[in-house]
Protein backbone atom coordinates (compact mmCIF):
# COMPACT_ATOMS: atom_id res chain seq x y z
CA UNK A 1 0.00 0.00 0.00
CA UNK A 2 1.24 3.50 -0.51
CA UNK A 3 0.80 5.86 2.39
CA UNK A 4 1.40 9.92 2.31
CA UNK A 5 1.47 11.39 6.06
CA UNK A 6 1.83 15.45 6.79
CA UNK A 7 3.70 16.27 9.27
CA UNK A 8 6.76 14.49 10.61
CA UNK A 9 5.68 14.49 14.09
CA UNK A 10 6.08 11.56 16.74
CA UNK A 11 2.91 9.85 15.32
CA UNK A 12 3.65 9.91 12.05
CA UNK A 13 7.01 8.32 12.59
CA UNK A 14 6.51 5.60 14.45
CA UNK A 15 3.97 4.68 11.98
CA UNK A 16 5.85 5.19 9.02
CA UNK A 17 8.38 2.95 10.48
CA UNK A 18 6.03 0.25 11.09
CA UNK A 19 4.92 0.76 7.48
CA UNK A 20 8.44 0.64 5.59
CA UNK A 21 9.03 -2.56 7.93
CA UNK A 22 6.12 -4.08 6.35
CA UNK A 23 7.11 -3.04 2.62
CA UNK A 24 4.46 -0.49 2.52
CA UNK A 25 5.33 2.43 -0.02
CA UNK A 26 5.90 5.88 2.36
CA UNK A 27 5.76 9.77 1.43
CA UNK A 28 6.54 12.55 4.48
CA UNK A 29 5.77 15.69 3.63
CA UNK A 30 7.02 18.00 6.08
CA UNK A 31 7.73 21.92 6.07
CA UNK A 32 11.70 21.67 8.07
CA UNK A 33 13.91 21.28 6.18
CA UNK A 34 16.33 20.26 9.33
CA UNK A 35 13.89 17.59 9.97
CA UNK A 36 13.74 16.17 6.89
CA UNK A 37 17.80 15.87 6.74
CA UNK A 38 17.53 13.99 9.97
CA UNK A 39 15.25 11.49 9.20
CA UNK A 40 16.26 10.75 5.62
CA UNK A 41 19.71 9.29 7.01
CA UNK A 42 17.29 7.01 9.11
CA UNK A 43 14.12 5.85 6.99
CA UNK A 44 13.85 3.96 3.86
CA UNK A 45 11.45 6.29 2.58
CA UNK A 46 10.58 9.21 0.32
CA UNK A 47 10.15 13.09 1.69
CA UNK A 48 8.79 16.15 0.14
CA UNK A 49 9.57 19.63 1.42
CA UNK A 50 6.67 22.49 1.55
CA UNK A 51 3.22 22.93 3.29
CA UNK A 52 0.94 19.41 2.86
CA UNK A 53 -2.50 21.51 2.40
CA UNK A 54 -1.12 23.44 -0.76
CA UNK A 55 -2.89 21.47 -3.75
CA UNK A 56 0.17 21.52 -6.34
CA UNK A 57 2.19 19.41 -3.39
CA UNK A 58 -0.12 17.25 -3.13
CA UNK A 59 -0.56 16.24 -6.50
CA UNK A 60 3.13 15.49 -6.57
CA UNK A 61 2.08 12.45 -4.45
CA UNK A 62 -0.50 10.91 -7.08
CA UNK A 63 -3.43 10.69 -5.06
CA UNK A 64 -5.38 8.21 -7.32
CA UNK A 65 -2.91 5.95 -6.58
CA UNK A 66 -2.49 6.17 -2.85
CA UNK A 67 -4.29 4.27 -0.15
CA UNK A 68 -4.15 6.73 2.45
CA UNK A 69 -3.52 10.33 3.58
CA UNK A 70 -2.63 11.09 7.11
CA UNK A 71 -2.94 14.76 8.11
CA UNK A 72 -1.08 14.84 11.26
CA UNK A 73 0.57 17.80 11.63
CA UNK A 74 0.28 19.86 15.48
CA UNK A 75 -2.08 22.48 13.80
CA UNK A 76 -5.63 21.28 13.87
CA UNK A 77 -6.81 24.29 11.32
CA UNK A 78 -3.69 23.32 8.99
CA UNK A 79 -4.40 19.49 9.29
CA UNK A 80 -8.41 20.09 8.34
CA UNK A 81 -7.91 22.08 5.10
CA UNK A 82 -5.28 19.46 3.95
CA UNK A 83 -8.08 17.00 4.62
CA UNK A 84 -10.47 18.79 2.31
CA UNK A 85 -7.69 19.49 -0.49
CA UNK A 86 -6.66 15.76 -0.37
CA UNK A 87 -10.31 14.66 -0.45
CA UNK A 88 -10.69 17.30 -4.26
CA UNK A 89 -7.87 15.97 -5.09
CA UNK A 90 -9.10 12.27 -4.96
CA UNK A 91 -7.34 10.47 -2.11
CA UNK A 92 -8.61 7.17 -1.47
CA UNK A 93 -9.00 7.70 2.34
CA UNK A 94 -8.08 10.52 4.22
CA UNK A 95 -7.49 10.75 7.76
CA UNK A 96 -7.69 14.18 10.03
CA UNK A 97 -6.25 14.46 13.72
CA UNK A 98 -7.83 17.39 16.14
CA UNK A 99 -6.50 18.25 19.21
CA UNK A 100 -9.40 20.68 19.90
CA UNK A 101 -12.61 18.52 20.10
CA UNK A 102 -14.34 21.26 19.64
CA UNK A 103 -13.46 20.53 15.45
CA UNK A 104 -15.04 17.27 15.49
CA UNK A 105 -18.53 18.49 14.87
CA UNK A 106 -16.74 20.70 12.25
CA UNK A 107 -15.25 17.91 10.79
CA UNK A 108 -18.55 15.50 10.54
CA UNK A 109 -20.13 18.74 8.81
CA UNK A 110 -17.20 18.53 6.35
CA UNK A 111 -17.85 15.14 5.72
CA UNK A 112 -14.45 14.65 7.27
CA UNK A 113 -15.66 10.82 8.56
CA UNK A 114 -11.95 9.50 9.80
CA UNK A 115 -11.41 11.97 12.14
CA UNK A 116 -8.71 11.21 15.47
CA UNK A 117 -8.65 12.68 18.47
CA UNK A 118 -5.36 11.15 20.41
CA UNK A 119 -6.60 13.19 23.34
CA UNK A 120 -9.84 11.85 24.00
CA UNK A 121 -8.45 8.05 23.49
CA UNK A 122 -6.52 8.72 26.52
CA UNK A 123 -9.26 10.31 28.13
CA UNK A 124 -11.33 7.53 27.97
CA UNK A 125 -8.38 5.48 29.24
CA UNK A 126 -7.79 7.06 32.05
CA UNK A 127 -11.66 7.09 33.09
CA UNK A 128 -11.69 3.29 33.04
CA UNK A 129 -9.39 3.29 35.13
CA UNK A 130 -10.45 5.65 37.89
CA UNK A 131 -13.63 3.51 37.76
CA UNK A 132 -11.85 0.53 38.26
CA UNK A 133 -12.25 -1.16 34.94
CA UNK A 134 -9.89 -3.54 33.70
CA UNK A 135 -7.72 -1.68 31.02
CA UNK A 136 -6.82 -4.09 28.23
CA UNK A 137 -4.49 -2.22 26.05
CA UNK A 138 -5.30 -2.57 22.23
CA UNK A 139 -2.17 -3.74 20.94
CA UNK A 140 -2.43 -7.01 23.65
CA UNK A 141 -5.68 -7.53 21.92
CA UNK A 142 -5.37 -6.96 17.98
CA UNK A 143 -2.39 -9.71 17.56
CA UNK A 144 -0.61 -11.59 14.54
CA UNK A 145 -3.26 -11.42 11.65
CA UNK A 146 -6.18 -10.46 13.23
CA UNK A 147 -7.64 -6.67 12.22
CA UNK A 148 -10.39 -4.44 12.13
CA UNK A 149 -12.45 -3.39 9.84
CA UNK A 150 -15.53 -0.66 9.97
CA UNK A 151 -18.12 0.15 7.47
CA UNK A 152 -21.43 2.07 7.45
CA UNK A 153 -24.56 0.12 6.77
CA UNK A 154 -26.25 1.01 3.47
CA UNK A 155 -30.17 -0.09 1.86
CA UNK A 156 -28.07 -3.00 0.80
CA UNK A 157 -26.62 -4.03 4.44
CA UNK A 158 -30.33 -4.17 5.63
CA UNK A 159 -29.76 -7.57 6.50
CA UNK A 160 -29.11 -9.67 9.39
CA UNK A 161 -25.01 -10.10 10.07
CA UNK A 162 -24.84 -13.75 9.28
CA UNK A 163 -26.63 -12.47 5.73
CA UNK A 164 -23.76 -10.11 4.95
CA UNK A 165 -21.55 -12.56 3.41
CA UNK A 166 -18.84 -12.44 5.19
CA UNK A 167 -15.42 -13.91 3.42
CA UNK A 168 -13.92 -17.05 6.22
CA UNK A 169 -11.87 -15.87 9.15
CA UNK A 170 -14.37 -12.47 9.56
CA UNK A 171 -17.43 -11.83 11.71
CA UNK A 172 -19.60 -8.77 12.71
CA UNK A 173 -18.63 -8.09 16.45
CA UNK A 174 -20.02 -4.92 17.73
CA UNK A 175 -22.44 -2.23 15.98
CA UNK A 176 -23.08 1.29 16.69
CA UNK A 177 -26.38 3.17 16.36
CA UNK A 178 -26.86 7.01 16.26
CA UNK A 179 -23.18 6.89 18.15
CA UNK A 180 -24.56 3.78 21.25
CA UNK A 181 -22.84 0.43 21.19
CA UNK A 182 -24.55 -2.67 20.54
CA UNK A 183 -23.18 -6.06 20.76
CA UNK A 184 -23.82 -8.05 17.20
CA UNK A 185 -24.79 -11.84 17.02
CA UNK A 186 -25.74 -13.46 13.75
CA UNK A 187 -29.27 -12.34 14.04
CA UNK A 188 -28.87 -8.81 14.48
CA UNK A 189 -30.14 -6.94 11.69
CA UNK A 190 -28.54 -3.60 10.83
CA UNK A 191 -30.16 -0.61 9.03
CA UNK A 192 -28.97 2.56 6.89
CA UNK A 193 -26.44 4.36 9.03
CA UNK A 194 -25.31 2.14 11.68
CA UNK A 195 -21.42 1.46 11.48
CA UNK A 196 -20.49 -2.23 11.99
CA UNK A 197 -17.56 -3.33 12.89
CA UNK A 198 -15.64 -6.61 11.84
CA UNK A 199 -13.10 -8.60 13.20
CA UNK A 200 -11.46 -10.58 10.47
CA UNK A 201 -7.88 -11.79 9.11
CA UNK A 202 -5.62 -9.40 7.65
CA UNK A 203 -6.06 -11.21 4.51
CA UNK A 204 -9.69 -10.60 4.15
CA UNK A 205 -8.94 -6.39 4.61
CA UNK A 206 -8.84 -5.99 0.15
CA UNK A 207 -11.81 -7.51 -0.01
CA UNK A 208 -13.69 -5.88 2.50
CA UNK A 209 -12.36 -2.24 0.92
CA UNK A 210 -13.23 -3.56 -2.37
CA UNK A 211 -16.56 -4.40 -1.19
CA UNK A 212 -17.24 -1.36 0.79
CA UNK A 213 -14.57 1.17 0.28
CA UNK A 214 -14.60 0.66 -3.69
CA UNK A 215 -11.51 2.65 -5.71
CA UNK A 216 -12.24 5.01 -8.37
CA UNK A 217 -13.32 4.19 -12.02
CA UNK A 218 -10.24 5.33 -13.14
CA UNK A 219 -6.28 5.70 -11.85
CA UNK A 220 -3.87 7.20 -12.98
CA UNK A 221 -0.11 5.27 -13.44
CA UNK A 222 1.74 5.96 -10.57
CA UNK A 223 4.56 7.94 -10.05
CA UNK A 224 7.83 7.57 -8.90
CA UNK A 225 8.50 9.61 -5.93
CA UNK A 226 12.06 10.91 -5.11
CA UNK A 227 13.63 9.89 -1.96
CA UNK A 228 14.47 13.59 -0.83
CA UNK A 229 12.79 16.83 -2.66
CA UNK A 230 13.42 19.60 -0.77
CA UNK A 231 13.10 23.37 -1.44
CA UNK A 232 16.46 25.40 -1.16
Amino acid sequence: MRTVFIGAGKISIETATALIKKGHEVIIIETDKTRIDELSEEMDCSFLQGDGSHPNLLREVNPEQTDFLFCLTDNDQANVIASLVGRSLGFKRVVTSIGDQQYEVICGELGLKDTIIPSQTISRYLEDMVGGAENVELSSVIKDEARFFTLTATEEDTVAAKDLKLPPEAKVICYYRDGKFSHADEETTFRPGDEIVILTHSKNIPALRERWQPKQDQEKPAGVSPKRRTKD
